[in-house]
C-alpha cells in the first residue's frame, strides 16, 4: 500500500473550539495546519472588496478560483498571518458578518468545487491538522484520525459572548444563539458537503471540557493512530 501524508481532520460546527484545539493539537506536534474556514472567509471578503453579491455562484466560482490568499507563519506560537491580495486580513475575517458570510458563500456548490484542490495542496509529508466542516466527509476522506466536536448552541453562543466581550464589544446572547443555528442549518442542509461527522469519526462533546481537556482527548487517539508521529 502507498502510505500517504499524515492528516487529522477536526470538524464541527461554530463555537466548538475546533480553530484553537488544532492550532495547539498541530503545534504539540510539528505538523502543519489548514484552517479552511478562513479560505470561505477571506472569499467572502474579497466578494464585499470586489462587489461581488453573496448569491452570485458564477462570479463567486471565478473569484474562488483567482483567490490571491496567503498565509505566512510568523511564529509557530502564533496562528498564520492571512494575506487578501497582499493586505493583512488576519482579524478582519474573524468578525460575526463574516462568519454569516462565509456560511453563505459556502453553500454554493461551485465554489465548494472551487477550493478543493487548493485545500488538499496543503497536505504535507510532516503531516498536516486539517480544521473544518467536511474536512473528514470530503477534503481528505482517507484521513486516519478524524475528530468531530460537539456542543450546545447555548454554550457555543456563550463562548463568543464570552470572546466579544473580551474585546470590548457588547452583542445579545440570545441573538448569537438565533445566529448560530441559523449557521447550522444552512451548514447541515446544504446539498454539498453538509456539515456532519463522517461515519468513522470519533465525535466530542466539548460542553463541559475546557480546551486542555480536549486537546489531551485528541491527543490520547494521537498516540494510538500515529504513535511514531507522538512528541
Amino acid at each position: 500500500m502507498i502510505q500517504r501524508e499524515p492528516v487529522i481532520t477536526v470538524d464541527g460546527a461554530s463555537g466548538t473550539g475546533k480553530g484553537v484545539v488544532s492550532q495547539l493539537v498541530a503545534k504539540a506536534l510539528g505538523w502543519k495546519l489548514l484552517d479552511s474556514g478562513a479560505l470561505y472567509r477571506v472569499l467572502a471578503l474579497a466578494a464585499q472588496k470586489h462587489g461581488v453579491a453573496l448569491d452570485n455562484e458564477t462570479a463567486l466560482q471565478v473569484l474562488a478560483e483567482h483567490l490571491d490568499v496567503q498565509f505566512v507563519t510568523t511564529d509557530t506560537s502564533e496562528p498564520p498571518q492571512i494575506l487578501l491580495e497582499g493586505q493583512d486580513v488576519t482579524h478582519t475575517i474573524r468578525t460575526e458578518k463574516m462568519g454569516n458570510a462565509a456560511s453563505k458563500v459556502g453553500a454554493l456548490p461551485a465554489v465548494r468545487t472551487a477550493l478543493l484542490s487548493r485545500q488538499r495542496a496543503f497536505r504535507s509529508s510532516e503531516g498536516l491538522v486539517a480544521d473544518g466542516r467536511d474536512m473528514g466527509t470530503v477534503i481528505f476522506p482517507d484521513a486516519p484520525l478524524k475528530i468531530f466536536l460537539t456542543a450546545s448552541a447555548e454554550e457555543r453562543a456563550l463562548r463568543r459572548f464570552n470572546q466579544l466581550k473580551d474585546k470590548g464589544i457588547h452583542v445579545n446572547l440570545s441573538d448569537l444563539v438565533g445566529e448560530l443555528l441559523e449557521r447550522d442549518k444552512r451548514d447541515q442542509e446544504r446539498t454539498v458537503a453538509p456539515l456532519k461527522p463522517a461515519t468513522d469519526a470519533i465525535c466530542i462533546d466539548t460542553d463541559h471540557l475546557s480546551i486542555t481537556q480536549v486537546v489531551e482527548r485528541i491527543m490520547l487517539e494521537v498516540q494510538k493512530v500515529f504513535p511514531s508521529k507522538h512528541s
